[in-house]
């Protein structure tokens, strides 16, 4: 790590002296990593730094490598430093806290809290009901947080799969009549009446769990932006549910959601009519996923019958 970069994390940090520890994980398309740095002469123990490099050429593994493309990632990390510089969340929704950031030329650093300090030291790779609660309940909490608050110096949608930056997926697509539905689905969802920020890519591995797995922060928020809410809910669950365990569990999983969403948004709006918008609007930002990844991996695992089916009916409904 050059030495200018050192001396931010010090300077950040109060620290006397750093070791560079071990790579927690390679950026997407070999932007980077993340990495944990040891501290001396500091009240913290370690941080964690991502270090953003835009490379000349980038190594896609699905092979997307257009112009397009690298200029979404460029704009997803200062996205992702103007959130950590300029929004704040509380213990309901917690994120790590931002200790410095700071652009080199072609490259970015980013200087968090470690939450394994904190006490989210758990990551899942398969989860049950507690653990999935855990997690809708600080998303309940962010999308009532931010509930009404435009999305200054964030995507204006947020997510990475939206229409606007896919048309490439959607040129791919070999479903037709989702094809040509694709914008009417699109306006639906960006014109929906109570609007929030969504986190914009919040599967399973972007939380981090207490030892008890009852508690979880969030990260990675390169695709934070305005939206529905139901973006999130969507995507996230299913990140940790197989299509027979979505048939089975999501009619309860939204029910808690909600109860959490009631709860954490008291008397900011009409509770009744954003739940109601918002349940009618799930199969909508479902058949909204479904579509990117029918045009940018067809046989993901993902797209499975309770996907078609809720697809089928939005398609109804149009």
């Amino acid at each position: 790590m050059k030495q200018e970069y050192q001396d931010l994390i010090l300077q950040a940090t109060g620290a006397e002296a750093l070791l560079i520890g071990a790579k927690i994980q390679t950026l997407w398309s070999g932007y980077g990593e993340i990495v944990r740095v040891h501290l001396e002469g500091s009240d913290r123990p370690s941080v964690v730094v991502k270090h953003v490099v835009f490379p000349q050429k980038s190594a896609h593994p699905s092979g997307w490598n257009t112009d397009l493309s690298h200029l979404r990632k460029v704009r997803s990390y200062q996205v992702e430093t103007h959130w950590y510089q300029h929004y704040s969340t509380d213990s309901e929704c917690r994120v790590p806290n931002c200790l410095a950031a700071r652009s080199f030329g072609d490259e970015q650093l980013i200087v968090l809290e470690d939450l394994d300090v904190a006490g989210f030291d758990q990551r899942r790779t398969s989860v049950g009901v507690k653990e999935i609660r855990a997690c809708l309940c600080w998303l309940a909490h962010f999308h009532a947080r931010f509930l009404g608050v435009a999305p200054e110096g964030l995507w204006p949608i947020g997510t990475y799969w939206h229409l606007e930056t896919r048309p490439d997926e959607l040129e791919a697509m070999g479903d037709q009549e989702l094809k040509a539905a694709a914008g009417k689905i699109d306006e639906v969802l960006n014109s929906c009446r109570f609007k929030t920020i969504v986190h914009g890519d919040a599967k399973l591995a972007n939380f981090c769990f207490s030892r008890q797995g009852s508690e979880v922060a969030a990260v990675d928020f390169q695709y934070v932006g305005g939206g529905c809410g139901m973006k999130d809910i969507v995507y996230f669950l299913g990140s940790c549910l197989d299509e027979k365990e979505c048939e089975k569990q999501v009619p309860d999983l939204l029910d808690y959601y909600f109860l959490e969403l009631r709860g954490a948004v008291g008397d900011q709006v009409n509770v009744e009519e954003l739940e109601t918008e918002w349940r009618e609007l799930f199969a909508y930002a479902w058949t909204d996923f479904h579509r990117f990844l029918l045009g940018w991996m067809p046989g993901h695992r993902k797209i499975n019958k309770y996907s078609k089916r809720l697809t089928r009916e939005v398609l109804r409904k149009l």
